[in-house]
Formats: structure tokens, C-alpha cells, sequence
């Protein structure tokens, strides 16, 4: 089954588990810039990182990977939103259910600055992810 993208803004997108097909997907739809924020290994039949990366940049679309365990530090959250405003086109990010991925990009914009909180749970929210206890 492929994978919802969510989208969050006109440049983030959001998706729990991707594969292969997914990447591909994405690329038809515009995105620029895959980031992985999950670790390999941690749920069975779940598509490496490496498979993902090696699919993206056959498309020629840039990779980030930067897996979420727990809470995100300041520097992960600000070293991916730099990727992502940095990207030559609109990012996708993804993890199992795509909360992590939200919750980091959430993190940055608001560490720089980029966003106040009421948007940012709005934002979510029209996405489907409720970041009302967590920012």
C-alpha cells in the first residue's frame, strides 16, 4: 500500500514508512529533498534508509537522513530545517507514522524563528497530527 503524503505547507510534506515505490512517487509529485528521521531497524519489513537514499538520488533528489529516538535536540531540528530550507524544491519527511517528522520540522521552524507556535499547530493539524502538547 503506498504511503500517504501529508501536506503540511506548500514546501513539507509528511509520510509514515516510504519505499522504493514511494520515492518515485514523490519525485512525480515535485519533492526535492527526501529526509529519513527513522532508524533502521526498528519495525520488520521496514525499507532501509540505504534503499531509500540509493532511490532518491537515482531520481536526482537530494537526501537527509537524521533518525528521531525520543526527543529531538536542538541541532538535529535546526540541521534539518536548514536542509530543508536550503532544498531546491519541496521536502518530504518521513518516519513509521510521520509524528516524529512533524514534530522536528516543528522544532526548527520554531527554533529559527520561522514560525510562532498557534501556526505551527494549526499547520499540523490540517495535516492530520495534533502538536498541541508537544510545542
Amino acid at each position: 500500500m503506498p504511503a500517504q503524503f501529508r501536506k503540511v505547507t506548500d514546501d513539507f510534506w509528511v509520510a509514515g514508512q516510504i519505499d522504493v515505490e514511494d520515492v518515485r512517487r514523490a519525485a512525480e509529485q515535485g519533492i526535492r529533498l527526501i529526509v529519513n528521521n527513522r532508524p533502521d531497524g526498528e519495525g520488520p519489513g521496514q525499507t532501509p534508509g540505504a534503499e531509500i537514499e540509493a532511490a532518491a538520488k537515482a531520481l536526482g533528489l537530494a537526501y537527509v537522513t537524521s533518525p528521531v529516538r525520543g526527543r529531538p535536540s536542538p541541532e538535529q531540528a535546526l540541521e534539518v530545517h536548514d536542509a530543508i530550507a536550503n532544498a531546491d524544491g519541496p521536502a518530504l519527511a518521513y518516519c513509521l507514522s510521520g509524528m516524529r517528522s512533524i514534530v522536528l520540522w516543528a522544532y526548527g521552524e520554531a527554533m529559527a524563528g520561522a514560525r510562532g507556535r498557534e501556526e505551527l499547530v494549526g499547520l499540523a493539524r490540517n495535516a492530520g497530527y495534533d502538536l498541541s502538547m508537544v510545542l
